[in-house]
């Protein structure tokens, strides 16, 4: 290589692979700032992303903590007829004038708490796949949005 050769390479002049060097850094230039451009969009999806599913999120909680209270309204209520029901009991027992009396007032109060507890738990089953499902839903539907954007 010649010194006129060397002296043209370091001035940015002299060709490399049949481009001259000026060429190529205006190519690299323009692929940069084409990668910036994409990256900037990527990172302003992924914001938008984020910032709808903490909106999801919110409405999950908010609507989590209406079905939490409902549940433990419920347990309360529940609570309370199981209690009076076991007060009656009790004083209806208090009243009997014999043992027949006795057995046949515990029997028919078994009967009834077994048919309360199988209602109860109806009800509180129920009350739980509500809670599930309006806990989920917001935060369902956020995913089948994202997963619909992308395809």
């Amino acid at each position: 290589m010649s010194e006129s050769e060397v002296k043209a390479g370091a001035n940015g002049t002299m060709p490399l692979f049949g481009f001259p060097k000026a060429a190529l850094s205006g190519l690299f230039g323009e692929l940069a700032e084409q990668g910036v451009a994409r990256a900037q969009e990527g990172c302003e999806k992924i914001k938008a992303a984020s910032e709808e599913m903490a909106e999801a999120l919110r409405e999950s909680c908010s609507s989590n903590a209406k079905s939490a209270n409902d549940y433990g309204l419920k347990v309360i209520e529940i609570s309370n007829a199981n209690a009076a029901a076991a007060i009656d009991f009790f004083a209806h027992l208090l009243g009997s004038k014999s043992v027949s009396d006795v057995y046949t007032l515990s029997a028919a109060q078994a009967r009834k708490s077994i048919e309360a507890a199988s209602a109860q738990n109806k009800e509180l089953w129920e009350l739980t796949q509500k809670l599930a499902a309006e806990t989920s839903e917001p935060i369902r539907k956020q995913v089948a949005k994202a997963f619909h954007k992308t395809h």
